[in-house]
């Protein structure tokens, strides 16, 4: 049941503060998918990470986030989504304490587990939320385009931040400065979120831990095989658990009474066509940041607050793009931008793929990500407007879950397996920095082709579906939030 400081559900007021709130609340969660990316190097020197271990630094926080993502966006649906919105940011605001006092890789880990789990019950709901407070319309479009641009824009900010707070402070503060954020949407959610309708039912608990487990292993198993190859035992065994718990999670949907995850949601060639692109468009941009960054930072001697900066050239541009969305979707439609989108990506990072130990940092780093920095500005918020196309009321909670789940699964799962790749690059003979150069070119290669791969998904699936089997995005006259007059559009 809503609280006593509850509105009554339905009525709007303050629409800006409402999505001001949705947006603030998301941006802290991608903020610290990519706060840390600048940061690695000086968390392997005080913690002791390998440098196959230390992509669990990111894995840890986002398959956990991704596995559970789908159990929180129904949680939402039943007891309430400001409820389960209000539980997550709780949970990863301290969380984020014990990240950024984490004495230990071992500590850090769990801290990250725990973010993991406050995330997968705040991302949902922040995207049902919105979904549910703002008509379909130039309204709905101007606050998705502006959720979009969080994604992309956020991971990019986070990039810079972490290297200016690592420059300046510590890496330590990324997390820290979480607290005061949190606290005071705590206080905001509180006060102008509304409570939604509960619809009776049940947690599909079996479903979030196959799903999560599987994914799991199966990043284990590539991650595993960067030091200790295919040939060993338990590499294989991860993977071949991670195949079939995920064929168990899919069998379990399909019985379950009131699964986590509807397959209803895939008849929709659109929608599972914006799954499927974001999947890979994440596997690959993960894994630019990852790889980029040391670049940077051991091949170009650049410190943690150089490389943040050097990734400006993509933030700005990114930023720019961005805000232009929605009038750019108006011109030339979703499914339109979102190839371009995606086509600009693809060459921006083929281009940054030829990186060696001589390359310079003006035409071999900054142009390509001018490029990669247009490409995901154009591409998330239709991206994001494709994943929820159509859906129905009571599926509003799963579909958005499944965003997120392609956003952040995609993003360990392609990490993890560029991270595989990376290790069969071998041993240049110009020396250490020579070899993380062919390393990280090796990776950045795979990931042009995962960017490659998203486009056709959005060609073949998206562009190409039948507009008659097609339902329209439901109107909802009886709105869920707060507040009360048109949000200005934003990024």
């Amino acid at each position: 049941m809503p609280g006593r400081d509850d509105h009554p559900v339905g009525v709007r007021s303050h629409p800006t503060a409402v999505l001001a709130i949705i947006l603030v609340s998301y941006l802290m969660i991608v903020l610290d998918i990519s706060v840390v990316i600048t940061a690695l190097p000086r968390i392997r020197e005080d913690l002791g990470f390998s440098t196959a271990g230390l992509s669990w630094v990111q894995s840890a926080y986002t398959l956990v986030f991704g596995g559970l993502l789908l159990l929180g966006a129904r949680a939402g649906d039943i007891i309430g989504r400001r409820r389960v919105f209000i539980l997550g940011l709780v949970l990863f605001t301290l969380a984020s304490l014990v990240v950024g006092a984490a004495p230990s890789a071992v500590w850090l880990l769990a801290g990250r587990v725990l973010q993991g789990v406050g995330a997968a019950a705040l991302a949902p709901s922040t995207l049902a939320l919105l979904t549910a407070s703002f008509p379909d319309g130039p309204e709905r479009t101007r606050a998705v385009a502006a959720y979009g641009a969080v994604a992309g824009v956020g991971a990019s900010v986070g990039l810079v931040l972490g290297g200016v707070l690592t420059g300046f402070l510590s890496w330590r503060y990324g997390f820290f400065i979480n607290l005061p954020i949190g606290a005071a949407m705590l206080v905001a959610a509180r006060r102008y979120l509304t409570e939604t309708e509960h619809n009776p039912g049940r947690l599909d608990v079996f479903g979030a831990l196959t799903s999560t487990l599987g994914m799991t292993a199966l990043v284990y198993g590539f991650v595993r095989s960067a030091e200790a190859g295919w040939s060993d035992g338990l590499t294989v065994a991860a993977v071949i658990s991670g195949a079939v718990l995920a064929v168990v999670f899919v069998l379990n949907e399909w019985r379950a009474r009131q699964p986590i995850m509807p397959l209803r949601l895939f008849a929709s060639r659109e929608r599972s066509g914006a799954y499927l692109a974001r999947l890979l468009f994440l596997g690959a941009m993960v894994g630019y940041f990852f790889f980029t960054t040391q670049f940077l930072q051991q091949v170009l001697g650049y410190t943690p607050l150089q490389a943040g900066l050097a990734f400006l050239p993509m933030t700005l541009v990114n930023f720019v793009v961005a805000l232009a969305v929605p009038r750019l979707t108006r011109r030339f439609g979703n499914t339109t931008l979102l190839a371009a989108g995606i086509a600009v990506t693809v060459l921006g990072m083929a281009w940054l793929s030829r990186l060696d130990a001589g390359s310079p940092y003006l035409t071999a780093v900054a142009l390509p990500m001018v490029l990669i920095g247009v490409g995901q500005g154009m591409a998330f918020g239709p991206l994001t407007a494709a994943g929820i196309a159509g859906v129905a009321p009571n599926d509003a909670g799963a579909a958005s879950g499944l965003v997120n789940v392609a956003h952040q699964l995609g993003g360990s799962l392609g990490l993890g397996i560029l991270v595989a790749v990376a290790s069969t690059a071998g041993t240049d003979p110009g020396g250490a920095d020579a070899t993380l150069a062919r390393h990280v070119a090796t990776a950045l290669t795979v990931g042009s082709v995962l960017l490659a791969l998203a486009l056709a998904a959005v060609l073949t699936l998206i562009a190409r579906r039948t507009p008659a089997l097609e339902p329209s995005l439901p109107q909802q006259p009886q709105l869920t939030l707060t507040t009360a007059s048109t949000p200005d559009a934003q990024t």
